[in-house]
């Protein structure tokens, strides 16, 4: 019963650290750009029916409630809290935001697609329009030389006006990115998220219909980790941390004494 007992509060260590690592995630990307928080969610280990509920007690009544005993707690997965982060104004023209709900696709090395809500993009040596890492965003969009301003529309229409010209020329629409279960969807670390059976295919579409958010030009979206929040939850894992551990030390005591004194 006491190896029982230790076993117990030992799945609730593994638990908690886990949720700590979460949380700690968190707080280290308060200022990643378009970052998602996460959150740890707990399930029960298997249950030892020792009475069974409504077994025979005597020949005439049946238990009303049973005995079973718990074997402790595990961490039954992570699930990335969607909402919108606030709009932060850069005025850099290649700056973008989306303002509700989608992702910017981006092509990465090897052809893979990546997904992302972080539009903090530039231009390349050659005119296309690219992340940091130098990825390309799909679909392509090219930027003649000698322009002199970059429009991009709320439906992600990118207009440029180079000079000599008096109007400014469409270049080709950015679209946005949605899925049947964006939950589903893989993070794959530099702030992309990738396909999976779970996330369901890539639906894409222009920006502001179909549930899909707008593009704002010369913003971008911050992480949406509240500090204070973090915190609350720090502390309280902690204390369940610390709870657990006290309950091996107490578990320790008992069976010292069992061994000492009978």
């Amino acid at each position: 019963m006491g190896s029982a007992a230790l076993h117990i509060a030992r799945t609730g260590l593994d638990a908690n650290d886990t949720r700590m690592r979460v949380i700690s995630n968190n707080l280290a990307n308060v200022n990643t750009t378009g970052f998602k928080k996460d959150r740890a969610a707990f399930e029960t280990l298997a249950y030892q029916v020792v009475t069974a509920p409504g077994a025979q007690s005597t020949a005439e009544t049946r238990y009303a409630t049973g005995l079973n005993l718990g074997t402790g707690v595990r961490i039954q997965g992570t699930a990335r809290i969607d909402t919108q982060g606030s709009l932060q104004t850069t005025g850099n023209s290649l700056d973008l935001a989306l303002d509700g709900d989608g992702y910017f696709q981006v092509q990465l090395p090897g052809g893979q697609l990546g997904y992302t809500r972080a539009g903090n993009f530039s231009r390349s040596a050659e005119g296309l329009l690219v992340t940091s890492e130098g990825y390309q965003v799909q679909p392509g969009i090219t930027v003649p030389e000698g322009t002199t301003a970059i429009t991009i529309g709320g439906d992600g229409t990118v207009s440029a006006t180079v000079a000599g010209q008096t109007e400014a020329t469409q270049l080709g629409q950015i679209q946005v990115a949605s899925f049947a279960n964006p939950g589903g969807l893989q993070a794959a670390g530099d702030n992309y998220l990738m396909e999976t059976a779970a996330s369901g295919a890539v639906n894409m579409g222009i920006a502001g219909q179909d549930g899909r958010g707008q593009v704002r030009q010369g913003m971008l979206e911050g992480s949406n980790v509240n500090v204070v929040e973090e915190l609350v939850d720090m502390i309280e894992t902690q204390r369940a941390y610390e709870v657990n551990s006290k309950m091996i030390s107490a578990t320790d005591e008992m069976l010292k004494y069992v061994n000492q004194n009978i």
